[in-house]
């Protein structure tokens, strides 16, 4: 019980807040990475798929 009584009253270092805004940073720059490497290999698998094609 102590250990929660101190974790609430510590009030030194990053709040729950701050945590917060860095987690959603940290989702948003990982969407737009993941956004643009889905687009990069949509485009490479139809040049696979269309140079497969053309071969039959």
């Amino acid at each position: 019980m102590k250990l929660f009584r101190d974790l609430f009253a510590n009030e030194d270092g990053a709040t729950a807040i701050e945590y917060g805004l860095i987690a959603a940073l940290v989702a948003v720059a990982a969407i737009g990475a993941m956004t643009a490497l889905g687009t990069s290999l949509e485009g490479k698998f139809t040049q696979v798929s269309t140079a497969i094609d053309s071969t039959n």
